[in-house]
């Protein structure tokens, strides 16, 4: 019983930082909670379900309409992009999705494509200032892939390019059944 209730005053303190912060990911945001509470071990640590469930408690409570604008703004730049980037099957993932993004958030989009030189070649012809890099997955096996940090004064657009034929074995839903990831028409019906 101890241990469920520091997991859960963790959360919130971790959700607290989230939504406050911006700048921490889950993770560095539980352990900083955990610090700050005095927690002995990482065995109180909740998980990322947790933690996101406590953000969208937070933000209802002290947020509301600023969140809900903010995820409105954030949602219809990202269908600009996503229909910039159609051909390349875009999809919308993180906070903007799941609708716990902060003042800080980033619109993370992920395209599925064989062809992910053309996606830079497309991001030159518009003009629009990017950095490009690589994304690491942390999913056990470390593989690369090509990554955009785009410099939008609405919200930085971080997009990962991964191959056409991964979207079939990548998770469809979050543990809470809420879908991992989204293609333009179903973002349109959030917006």
């Amino acid at each position: 019983m101890k241990n469920l209730d520091m997991r859960r005053r963790i959360a919130h303190a971790a959700a607290r930082l989230l939504a406050e912060d911006g700048s921490l990911d889950y993770g560095s945001a539980k352990r900083k909670a955990a610090r700050q509470l005095g927690a002995p071990d990482s065995g109180s640590l909740p998980d990322n379900q947790q933690i996101e469930d406590a953000l969208r408690s937070y933000q209802a409570l002290y947020h509301a309409d600023e969140t809900r604008s903010r995820l409105t703004a954030l949602r219809h730049a990202a269908i600009e992009y996503m229909e910039r980037l159609v051909a390349f099957d875009p999809h919308l993932t993180g906070s903007v999705l799941n609708g716990t993004a902060s003042p800080h958030a980033d619109i993370n989009l992920q395209l599925f494509t064989d062809a992910q030189k053309d996606v830079e070649y497309l991001l030159m012809g518009l003009g629009l200032p990017y950095q490009a890099g690589e994304y690491r997955s942390g999913d056990g096996v470390t593989r690369s892939y090509p990554r955009f940090l785009i410099d939008d004064p609405r919200a930085p657009v971080d997009i990962v390019i991964y191959p056409a034929a991964e979207l079939r074995g990548m998770k469809r839903q979050q543990p809470d059944g809420s879908p991992r990831r989204a293609r333009l028409a179903q973002v349109r019906l959030l917006a």
